[in-house]
């Protein structure tokens, strides 16, 4: 890590607000702004900043112990990192696990990552909270040298989330298929020889956790981009049909989404959505999304399922939510945040079409929820 000359900060995050936070950075040097959110998982940093639904965002991280586990290419959930940069608490230490790689520093700078360590997380999260998921520069200069003004400028330039099809830019360039199951000791990630169904799952942004999941599932699956047509989808003939997570406003990325979501439901296929893919699914059966005031981060969440009363301990990360209020006949509400009573799952009372909010596949987080992709499967034995 860069020390600066006689102590100085080394790092500056500058709020549109006008709120400074100093501290010392690490990862690449440079600025970056975005938008600013709070995850409050115990674990898995490496799997959150790898997560494309993270696009435009920096994240701070309310657990203090940051970069301890190191990193390694095994729990990637994308090829490079997605989420613009890191805030947290402590610096982080030299890696004591026996997976690790690498540091968590050098991993940053060599994918133009920057992070700031020693901020006052919880003062900063309590602003997230209820100030809003605030827009922000992020500086990090081994010399110490800011200019403040204009970092604060530049927070204040951000366009924001809202409006933005951050899909496009965090899709797959074409298609592929996808075996590898989930990690198991001591194997680790081995292949799905036995499918005994066809998938297309379409990539907003799609963790590759959830497509171990799927293929765990017993699903044969091929991914297609975001901008995929229905008659795309339809061409590899599948048994169902997965949406995937993703970043950005899901307005924006409705323009092009909604249309082939339109187009599946036409065939009476089985649907199956999360996090973006939730909202896409919700937009294309008439429903509307909001901008939550700081969303949802975090693999402590609690959701209730309303048609058994069972609480499940969940995965999260989005910052727009389905309105509830403007679901239509013959769309059901299934899962409600009991942080909020926010919207985490629908489902069409006729077909075997549902959705969640919530991240059943983890990485990180608890597997409370992985039962909803083998309700997938199991509607596609028909």
């Amino acid at each position: 890590m860069a020390q600066a000359t006689q102590d100085r900060p080394t790092a500056c995050l500058a709020l549109a607000d006008g709120t400074l936070f100093y501290g010392r950075g690490f990862g690449a040097t440079g600025e970056t702004t975005a938008e600013l959110c709070f995850n409050t998982a115990m674990t898995g940093y490496q799997e959150i900043m790898t997560d494309p639904s993270y696009a435009g965002q920096v994240v701070t991280f309310t657990f203090p112990h940051i970069g301890n586990v190191g990193v390694n290419p095994d729990d990637d959930e994308t090829a490079d990192p997605v989420a613009e940069g890191m805030v947290v608490k402590w610096d982080p230490t030299q890696p004591s696990n026996w997976r690790a790689t690498e540091t968590l520093a050098d991993w940053l700078a060599k994918r133009g990552r920057i992070a700031i360590g020693g901020v006052d997380t919880r003062r900063l999260t309590r602003a997230i909270r209820q100030q809003g998921a605030p827009h922000v520069a992020l500086a990090h200069d081994p010399q110490g040298n800011f200019d403040t003004a204009a970092l604060v400028d530049k927070a204040r330039a951000f366009a924001g989330l809202e409006g933005m099809d951050l899909a496009k830019r965090v899709t797959c360039a074409q298609s592929y298929r996808w075996d590898q199951m989930r990690w198991a000791w001591p194997e680790g990630y081995t292949r799905q020889t036995e499918a005994r169904h066809k998938v297309v799952a379409v990539d907003y942004g799609a963790k590759r956790n959830i497509l171990r999941c799927l293929a765990s599932a017993g699903c044969d699956v091929t991914v297609l981009p975001a901008t995929a047509t229905a008659d795309e989808v339809l061409a590899h003939d599948p048994d169902g049909v997965f949406l995937s997570n993703g970043p950005g406003d899901p307005a924006a990325t409705g323009e092009y989404a909604v249309p082939m979501i339109e187009g599946i439901l036409e065939k009476n296929l089985p649907v199956f959505g999360i996090c973006l893919g939730h909202q896409m699914l919700a937009l294309a059966l008439g429903a509307k999304t909001v901008k939550m005031n700081h969303g949802h981060h975090g693999a402590n969440h609690p959701v209730k399922d309303m048609e058994t009363g069972k609480v499940e301990i969940t995965s999260m990360n989005h910052g727009f939510a389905v309105d509830s209020q403007t679901l239509p006949e013959g769309v059901m509400e299934t899962h409600v945040s009991l942080f909020d009573g926010s919207n985490c799952g629908i489902r069409m009372t006729d077909r075997p079409v549902f959705s969640v909010q919530h991240h059943p596949e983890a990485s990180p987080g608890p597997q409370d929820s992985f039962y909803l992709f083998e309700r997938f499967a199991a509607s596609m034995d028909r």
